[in-house]
């Protein structure tokens, strides 16, 4: 990844937008929709819709061969993959064996290759710049988040029933909400309410 910025913006079918940021670009990833339940918050409907998520910073993959309809279902499989990983690690239970292979598959396939470019220190992608290069980026940060450091710090937001997980890279590590302003805040107003019903 070439820039530390991480976060999207996610939009709730109820109405309303909030600015997420999950501390790692694989695990923005995981919240760009998914199955069951979670299909209403689905982004990537269309192959066109991967490349304009992985084109975005701070992957900035801008795809110079088109992403195809089998590489947008792979990347719907990692996306689940990466989201029950998270989870799993965050409950503190053994990662599901199927996500750990999914992971794997995806990584095992050439990434993004970093590139100067010549007039000056910015960096880019080295050209064909595809899609499943794109995921096994993404895959091969999943596993270093999950093997690394940080792999104690995954949690899932601490609000009710919200279910976004996040790494916890604060030097404190007291990270508890998807976004203060979000969940952070209904905690707040809620704890205010019940002081205030119980005060005399």
């Amino acid at each position: 990844m070439r820039a530390s910025a991480t976060g999207r913006v996610l939009h709730d079918p109820k109405g309303g937008s909030f600015r997420f940021d999950a501390g790692a670009v694989c695990l923005d990833f995981a919240h760009t929709g998914g199955e069951g339940r979670y299909a209403v918050f689905e982004t990537l409907h269309e192959p066109a819709d991967l490349g304009e998520w992985l084109a975005q910073p701070p992957l900035a993959a801008v795809m110079t061969v088109p992403v195809t309809s089998r590489e947008l279902a792979a990347a719907k499989a990692l996306r689940q993959a990466i989201w029950d990983a998270a989870h799993a690690r965050a409950a503190h239970r053994p990662l599901p064996a199927g996500a750990v292979t999914t992971i794997n598959r995806a990584a095992a396939a050439a990434p993004l290759i970093p590139e100067l470019a010549a007039a000056d220190t910015t960096a880019g992608w080295a050209t064909p710049v595809r899609a499943t290069q794109a995921l096994s980026t993404l895959a091969r940060e999943m596993i270093e988040l999950l093997s690394g450091p940080l792999s104690g710090r995954i949690r899932e937001c601490a609000g009710d029933n919200c279910p976004l997980v996040f790494v916890d890279s604060s030097r404190p590590g007291a990270r508890r909400w998807c976004a203060m302003e979000r969940c952070g805040n209904r905690h707040k107003l809620r704890a205010l309410r019940a002081r205030r019903a119980t005060d005399p």
